[in-house]
């Protein structure tokens, strides 16, 4: 299967980084929004009006609009619901896992990010969806840790692969990776080449350039990672209704080092922790 459409990652200057510093991190501040805001009895069309205000307020553009057919703010997925859920009429209840998927353009520049969480919190929560949603996220920051000037881009998926095969078997569990959907590269779009794959792949794969700026997403089910698309046309759940989790953030990669764009610390803390280089970026 032939993911890439060229053979390396397109650079930015550091100019161009500054852009994208600023709407990742309005992305960044919007979800520490919603995740505060998240409560049993809100619906996610509550969410989705919170997170267009806050966005527009702070001279940005909800970029998930510009997606032609889309008319929304977040993706709001619910339990068994991997990506692209619409916000709606649905109430949130004690020990739903919901995924919510921002993103923003401010300016010329793009953010985009991913949270997953328990409503009600972790007295609500079943253990194995607190166990996904911890997991996943370490995936994603194993992804981000591979992530470097000079290396494949298919460093970024084996590193994912290996963390959730290694957090799965002290758990007893095998997750599923869904390979239908994959992370992006990110700019004056919120969706560009390379696609950015969460599992191993065969072959050299392009090369991770100066100013390189990629969106890693993990999405990841506690059963088997076979998927369907509901009928509203965007949705898409686990066929075998096993719950989801999808965690995301827009990275950039310079000789440096890394920022997260959409972490509202640039990812410092968790970067530090891990043992890879930290290369703010100031915003524009």
């Amino acid at each position: 299967m032939g993911l890439f459409n060229r053979d390396r990652c397109e650079g930015k200057t550091a100019e161009q980084l500054a852009g994208m510093r600023t709407a990742g991190l309005l992305v960044g501040r919007t979800l520490e929004l919603l995740v505060a805001a998240v409560r049993p009895g809100m619906t996610t069309l509550d969410l989705d009006v919170l997170a267009e205000a806050h966005i527009r307020d702070h001279g940005g553009v909800p970029n998930f609009q510009l997606v032609p057919g889309y008319r929304h703010t977040l993706c709001t997925s619910v339990n068994e619901e991997i990506v692209h859920g619409i916000p709606g009429e649905r109430v949130l209840v004690d020990g739903d896992l919901i995924s919510i998927d921002c993103g923003a353009q401010v300016g010329l520049w793009n953010g985009d990010a991913a949270v997953s969480l328990v409503v009600g919190g972790t007295s609500a929560a079943r253990p194995e969806d607190l166990e996904l949603i911890e997991d996943t996220e370490a995936s994603l920051w194993a992804g981000i840790a591979a992530l470097q000037v000079g290396s494949s881009l298919y460093d970024v998926g084996a590193a994912v692969e290996d963390s959730l095969t290694a957090s799965g078997g002290r758990r007893g569990r095998e997750y599923g990776i869904v390979e239908d959907y994959v992370g992006h590269g990110i700019g004056t779009s919120m969706h560009m080449d390379p696609q950015v794959p969460n599992y191993r792949v065969s072959g050299k794969g392009p090369r991770v350039v100066e100013g390189t700026t990629i969106c890693i997403e993990p999405m990841v089910v506690l059963g088997d990672q076979d998927n369907i698309v509901l009928d509203d046309e965007w949705t898409v759940a686990t066929r075998d209704g096993s719950r989801a989790a999808h965690w995301e953030h827009s990275v950039a990669a310079t000789s440096a080092g890394l920022t997260v764009l959409t972490a509202v610390d640039g990812g410092e803390k968790r970067l530090r922790a891990l043992g890879v280089p930290f290369a703010p970026i100031d915003p524009a």
